[in-house]
């Protein structure tokens, strides 16, 4: 070997040196830095990368594989095996059972029932280890909850007050309240990339509300449409984009978190709704309720759209045959299958990711929320299952 090619390995060396150098300070600078107690961000490019196919964390050991869907009318749960797609299980829990919403530590899932009109609102608590139900604690009107990302507190949404009431996360003892008077219906919400803030939806005021989390405070409020009808919200895997979900305008909103303002928008199915990340984080499962109303007909237009995340277009529409309501859910730890509830139709849908072909479970009175147990993650922030 000459001189000069013992010198090639040597630069070889340096020049693999200096890019994993480059590459080491590239990360450091994407790096995230989260809110004191929030588990940290592994992926900044992707903040589910920690709750993909079958990543679950040793705290679901010994969960039943179950779907729990709350009957909004009938008061009560019903068990679904996703193994047979089999009713194995109903019981009965308080008054206008909303949804499930697996616990920040994934030991419990509790199941919101807000008392629609009435003053006896309740959080049952289930076992997912045995799928059955506790002792109900008494709270005022829990439409829905939610996690704070460092897991101090649970946030019970109570809608009818416009209100985010901060509970113990075990006791549900009430800490500390936080009004919204301007965002009418509040209800769904989702949770930057580092937990510094939240945006909730405002079903009866056409809004979105932005909360402070570390300081518990209103930020502002967002005016999507005066006769909008805003739902579900999700974030996209790198935090620079929320997805909001309106039931009036057919469509998801763009929502620019950081600085608060509308981006654009895409066109899914009547009725917007639910929406659900796929597993490997690439694209956006988003239920079209088939109907504007809040109580709509049955076997309307359901269907299902298939958002890209990268091009921000819907890539697929799943519609269901016979017509049908698919409202909220998840999508299964294999990522194989999409678990809506069919809110006018008393049913649920078991919709392949692969081909969008549905199967269809009969269950209670008006299912609604609909929960996916076990998830992949490392904690839950709540709603039917907000997994990172």
């Amino acid at each position: 070997m000459t001189h000069r090619s013992r010198r090639f390995p040597r630069l070889a060396l340096l020049a693999g040196t200096l890019v994993g150098l480059c590459a080491s300070a590239a990360t450091l600078a994407q790096s995230v830095t989260t809110v004191p107690g929030m588990p940290r961000v592994v992926n900044p490019a992707d903040m589910y990368s920690q709750a993909g196919f079958n990543m679950f964390s040793p705290a679901v050991a010994g969960a039943l594989q179950r779907i729990y869907v709350p009957n909004l009318r009938g008061d009560s749960v019903t068990v679904i095996d996703p193994a047979t797609y089999k009713v194995v299980d109903t019981f009965k829990v308080g008054r206008s059972p909303q949804h499930v919403v697996p616990a920040y530590d994934l030991q419990t899932l509790w199941v919101t029932n807000n008392a629609e009109g009435h003053n006896d609102g309740s959080l049952t608590p289930i076992n997912p280890k045995t799928g059955k139900p506790g002792q109900a604690i008494p709270v005022d009107d829990p439409y829905n909850m939610y996690f704070t990302p460092d897991g101090k507190y649970a946030i019970v949404v109570a809608e009818a007050h416009a209100r985010l009431d901060f509970r113990d996360p075990h006791t549900m003892a009430l800490k500390f309240s936080v009004n919204a008077p301007e965002c009418k219906g509040i209800n769904h919400a989702d949770f930057a990339i580092d937990g510094r803030y939240a945006i909730f939806t405002c079903e009866f005021g056409g809004k979105l509300t932005k909360i402070d989390m570390v300081n518990h405070k209103v930020l502002g409020y967002l005016e999507l449409d005066k006769h909008g009808m805003p739902q579900d919200i999700r974030v996209s895997p790198d935090g620079k984009v929320f997805y909001v979900a309106d039931m009036m305008a057919d469509g998801v909103f763009l929502i620019d978190g950081d600085s608060f303002t509308k981006i654009g928008f895409i066109k899914t199915g009547i009725g917007t709704h639910g929406e659900y990340p796929s597993r490997d984080a690439t694209r956006l499962y988003v239920a079209n309720r088939g109907s504007n109303k809040v109580h709509g007909p049955r076997h309307g237009p359901g269907s299902v759209s298939v958002i890209d995340f990268a091009t921000r277009k819907v890539v697929a529409n799943w519609p269901i045959p016979g017509g049908g309501s698919p409202d909220m859910g998840n999508v299964s730890a294999d990522g194989k299958t999409l678990w809506l509830s069919g809110r006018f139709d008393d049913v649920v849908y078991a919709f392949d990711t692969a081909t969008g072909k549905v199967r269809i479970i009969k269950v209670g009175a008006e299912p609604h929320g609909l929960a996916v147990w076990p998830q992949p993650g490392r904690y839950s922030l709540g709603h039917t299952g907000i997994m990172r």
